[in-house]
C-alpha cells in the first residue's frame, strides 16, 4: 500500500475507486466497504483509494480537551488498512482552510482534479464542503459531467457503521473487551514505550512494564485487571501476560498507570515498544488493607489470566 500525505504530489491513479472516511478502528463494518471498493476496482481494472483526514476534523472544527478518543492512531490505521490490501491511502491534512472549501470546490478542485475517479463509493448521508452543503445529490447531478460512477452505501450499512464505532468505544470504556473484539474483528490493542516506574511490582514479586502511549487521544479501556497477550516490537510471537489499568488504590496513587506483567519473562524492556492485545476483563480495581492481601489477589489474577490464555 502506498501512503500519500502531499496533495500536490499524488500519482496518476489507474481508474481510481475512491471512498472517504475516518476509518477509525478499521472494524468489521469498514471491512464491508473495503470489500465494495475491491469489487468495484476489479470491475474496472482499477486501484482502491481510501481518503482519510489527519487531524480528525472534529479536532479542528470543535477543539476542546478530550474531544476525540481514537480506536486507532494514524500509524495503527495505516497498518490495518495495509493488511486489508488497500492500494493507496491518502492522508489529507485537515485545516480550517480545507473545511471552508465550497461543496463545488471540494468536488472539482479536490475530488475530480486530484483523483480523477472512475468510481466514488460514498454513504447516503455523506456531507462535504463548507457548512456541509454538499452531498450525494451534488455528486449524482455531476457524475456524468465528470465521468465517474457513483455507488451509494445504503442507510442500513451506514447506520451499522455508526453503531459499531459507538458500541466499540462504549464496550471498551465498560471493560467489555470481548464484545469490542468481536465488533472490531481483532483484539483491541495499545502500543507504547516501556518507561521506568517506581519498581513497586518488582518488590511484590510481580515486575511490570509501565507503558507510555505515544498519542494521548488513544482510547484506554476501563480501569481494571485484564488477561492480555503482548508482542515485542520486531517479534512475531505473542507472550501471555496480565495487565492493570488504574490509579493503584492500595498505594493511594494519583496518576493512571498502564502496567503489564509478562509471565515467565525477565528480560530488560526499558525503552522498547510493546503492543498489548486485550483478551478478557478479569475484575475491577480495589483497595486492599495490606500488601499481603494484594499479593494474594495478584496470584489469583495471574492464575486466572493464565487459564484464560491457555
Amino acid at each position: 500500500m502506498q501512503v500519500h500525505r502531499d496533495l500536490n504530489h499524488l500519482p496518476e491513479f489507474r481508474n481510481a475507486v475512491v471512498t472517504i472516511g475516518t476509518f477509525d478502528g478499521v472494524h468489521t463494518g469498514h471491512r464491508f466497504i473495503i470489500q465494495q471498493l475491491e469489487q468495484a476496482a476489479a470491475d474496472c481494472d482499477g486501484e482502491t483509494v481510501i481518503v482519510t483526514f489527519d487531524p480528525h476534523p472534529r479536532e479542528v472544527l470543535m477543539p476542546k480537551p478530550n474531544n476525540i478518543r481514537l480506536l486507532t492512531t494514524l500509524p495503527e490505521k495505516i497498518a490495518l488498512l495495509e493488511q486489508a490490501g488497500i492500494d493507496h491511502l491518502v492522508v489529507v491534512p485537515f485545516t480550517k482552510a480545507f473545511s471552508e472549501l465550497s461543496a463545488r470546490e471540494y468536488l472539482e478542485d479536490f475530488l475530480v482534479a486530484r483523483f480523477k475517479p472512475n468510481t466514488i463509493i460514498i454513504g447516503y448521508d455523506h456531507r462535504f464542503g463548507h457548512n456541509r452543503e454538499g452531498g450525494l445529490e451534488l455528486l449524482e447531478a455531476e457524475q456524468q459531467v465528470y465521468g465517474f460512477r457513483l455507488i451509494e452505501i445504503p442507510q442500513q450499512v451506514v447506520n451499522d457503521l455508526t453503531v459499531s464505532s459507538t458500541k466499540i468505544r462504549k464496550s471498551l470504556q465498560e471493560g467489555q473487551v470481548q464484545l469490542a473484539n468481536e465488533l472490531l474483528g481483532y483484539p483491541y490493542f495499545l502500543t507504547g514505550e516501556v518507561i521506568h516506574g517506581d519498581k513497586m511490582g518488582r518488590q511484590l514479586g510481580y515486575p511490570t512494564a509501565n507503558l507510555q502511549l505515544p498519542d494521548e487521544r488513544k482510547l484506554i479501556p476501563a480501569e481494571g485487571i485484564y488477561a492480555v497477550r503482548v508482542q515485542l516490537a520486531g517479534h512475531s510471537n505473542l507472550l501471555p501476560a496480565v495487565m492493570s489499568i488504574g490509579f493503584r488504590p492500595t498505594f493511594n496513587g494519583t496518576d493512571l498507570r498502564l502496567e503489564v506483567h509478562l509471565f515467565d519473562f525477565n528480560e530488560d524492556l526499558y525503552g522498547k515498544l510493546l503492543t498489548v492485545y486485550f483478551i478478557a476483563y478479569i475484575r475491577s480495581n480495589q483497595k486492599f488493607d495490606n500488601i499481603d492481601d494484594l499479593v494474594v489477589q495478584m496470584d489469583k489474577d495471574s492464575a486466572q489470566s493464565r487459564a484464560i490464555l491457555g
